[in-house]
């Protein structure tokens, strides 16, 4: 007996992990790894997860149809040209699954989301990264990057780990000078924290064009990262592709009813919203007094870099920050080893994070 072989390319893939959740010896650490939403879940989204309690023996609405029906009034789209999937990561893998394959390309940002290059593996195709500029997509990068074997370009916008964001025009020259077979996708997990008028999450491009897909999440924002929640706004072809490949009941109904809760209160999205506008700025106003490097950022975290230091490297704070309770998430995997990305949080645990990196540089100075 022999056990079987994966096919070619899996053994290579380098799992990916997530930012830590628990540190041994405290109880409660402050948990500023994985950018989830500081102000947690609406108290309309937990009343509607727990009203279900006593009907888990139910089967969920396969085709989420009164979710979908809450996305399209929420934000002016047809539902028709939605799909739900558990979590942005599961709609990533099913694009990726339905258009590309052995042979096939699917190209990225160099500093992009991880599980791009993953996706594209799993299925067989040769994931491509090219470079940015000053840690942003670089449009003329992504450009001449992509060849006649390109299936997908994924786009984080804004992008996760660094904060930075393509505006709307650089976006729409994008989609224009990419080959036509190559469907752009357009991951705006962190659209609700953006507030700039030159920014778009990438549902208009979707109506002008047949090739772009724009998928969004409920992790972020709207504090949902346990029950696994995304979705996708593209053309009706691309939209019943994604339905043909992805699970029959893919998304749990405590998903779907929490989702449809945080989508009607909009008090708690504002709310978060302006929380982390301000604590942001704060953090980041605080990093660049401690001088160390700070990259301007739209979304709900920033990258701070250490690499001007000298003594004091980003895996040594990282060992200090969680000496303090406090848990970040270090770049190695990205590319970025001389950075953190730090999540913003509550008030006490922003202010905790600064006086820990005040403390670990006056130890290694």
């Amino acid at each position: 007996m022999t056990t079987p072989a994966p096919r070619p390319g899996i053994l290579d893939i380098a799992p990916y992990v997530g930012g830590e959740a628990v540190l041994p010896g405290v109880a409660e650490p402050a948990r500023l790894a994985s950018n989830e939403g500081a102000l947690g879940a609406s108290p309309r989204a937990v009343a509607a997860y727990q009203a279900l309690a006593d009907r888990l023996h139910r089967y969920p609405d396969g085709g989420a149809e009164a979710l979908r029906a809450a996305l399209g009034r929420r934000h002016g789209l047809d539902p028709a040209r939605i799909t739900v999937g558990a979590g942005s990561d599961e709609l990533i893998a099913l694009l990726v699954r339905a258009y590309a394959g052995p042979g096939d390309e699917v190209l990225h940002s160099r500093h992009g989301f991880l599980m791009y290059a993953i996706a594209a593996t799993t299925a067989g195709a040769r994931p491509v990264a090219a470079p940015e500029r000053n840690l942003t997509a670089d449009v003329d990068a992504l450009v001449a990057h992509a060849t006649e074997r390109t299936k997908l370009v994924f786009l984080a916008n804004p992008n996760n780990p660094t904060g930075t964001y393509l505006v709307r025009d650089e976006v729409r020259r994008l989609r224009r000078d990419l080959p036509g077979q190559a469907l752009l996708v357009i991951d705006a997990a962190y659209a609700e924290f953006v507030a700039r008028n030159d920014y778009s999450a990438g549902d208009d491009l979707v109506d002008e064009t047949d090739n772009v897909v724009m998928i969004r999440t409920f992790s972020k924002i709207y504090g949902l990262a346990a029950l696994r929640l995304g979705w996708a706004y593209g053309p009706p072809p691309v939209i019943d592709v994604l339905n043909r490949v992805r699970g029959p009941f893919n998304v749990g109904a405590a998903a779907q009813a929490a989702g449809i809760a945080a989508l009607e209160d909009q008090a708690h999205v504002d709310a978060a919203r302006s929380h982390n506008d301000i604590w942001r700025a704060w953090f980041t106003d605080q990093v660049k007094t401690l001088g160390l490097g700070v990259q301007p950022s739209v979304g709900n975290f920033v990258l701070v870099s250490f690499a001007a230091r000298a003594g004091a490297n980003a895996d040594a704070a990282e060992r200090f920050l969680k000496s303090r309770g406090i848990l970040v998430r270090k770049m190695g995997s990205y590319g970025l080893p001389d950075a953190l990305r730090i999540s913003i949080g509550l008030e006490a645990e922003m202010h905790a994070v600064v006086a820990a990196l005040t403390a670990f540089l006056e130890q290694a100075a």
